[in-house]
């Protein structure tokens, strides 16, 4: 398996992975699938914010993706961004979320930011709980029945890890 950046040639598997997500899970609360244009839109908008956006692939097929979102627009959020991790069906508990996430983290400290914050759809998720905690992200909080989705009421577990040297210390502000 290699860890590789996204490319518009991948959109078609992101779609596909993400999608059954959208339908069938509650980590993300979009409920319909979006088609490999828009996330086609969606990679170009992560990589013109100079972030990185990642596949697993093996053997030619993408097994997963992550990618590193601005965590909000204003200024004062620069240093701080949102960590996502998709796992096609079939490939979950195989280690390929971990190396994602560990190859998302290493990019984003060398770009000199200094939080990563998880939202992670559904109090129930214990893989990506479990995943996040195993990578040194904290419990930041739980907002109780945010979403419906699939009939029921859906909370998000929020968690948090300081990336280089967190809130020790000012941020390199050229580097912003």
């Amino acid at each position: 398996m290699i860890i590789r950046p996204a490319t518009t040639g991948d959109t078609d598997a992101l779609a596909a992975i993400y999608g059954h997500h959208a339908r069938e899970g509650l980590g993300t609360f979009e409920e319909e699938a979006p088609n490999a244009n828009e996330m086609a839109r969606r990679l170009a908008d992560i990589l013109a914010h100079g972030l990185p956006y990642l596949v697993a692939e093996e053997a030619g097929t993408v097994l997963g993706f992550a990618y590193a979102a601005p965590f909000r627009l204003r200024s004062a959020y620069r240093f701080t961004v949102e960590d996502s991790v998709y796992i096609a069906p079939g490939a979950q508990r195989r280690g390929i979320g971990k190396a994602l996430l560990k190859d998302l983290i290493a990019r984003c400290e060398a770009l000199g930011l200094r939080q990563m914050i998880a939202v992670i759809g559904d109090s129930g998720n214990a893989g990506s709980i479990g995943l996040h905690a195993a990578l040194s992200f904290d419990h930041a909080g739980i907002g109780r029945s945010l979403g419906f989705k699939h009939g029921r009421w859906v909370d998000i577990v929020w968690m948090q890890r300081a990336l280089n040297r967190g809130d020790s210390e000012p941020p390199d502000l050229t580097r912003a």
